[in-house]
């Protein structure tokens, strides 16, 4: 098991959160559907994965996504994901 915090911040608020959870067992190969399936939740589009995302999840254990990230300019400052693992 597995749980995500997923923040969409302007500024310095968090406007939109989720905590995403799963039962399965953690894996990098699927980060990109548990990033879409947390970006639908949100109702906001869905970034551009790059290994740079993921090196930084894996390594530090949270990931921003900036505007530069997206393929349409989103209404906010940065996604934030989180892992908050029990």
């Amino acid at each position: 098991m597995f749980r995500i915090w997923a923040k969409v911040i302007v500024g310095e608020k968090i406007v939109k959160q989720l905590t995403y959870n799963r039962d399965d067992k953690f894996s990098y190969s699927e980060f990109f559907n548990y990033l879409s399936d947390i970006c639908e939740a949100l109702d906001i589009a869905t970034p551009i994965l790059l290994k740079t995302h993921i090196f930084n999840y894996a390594k530090f254990r949270t990931v921003k996504f900036l505007p530069r990230d997206f393929a349409d300019a989103p209404e906010f400052d940065k996604l934030v994901l989180d892992n908050i693992s029990v």
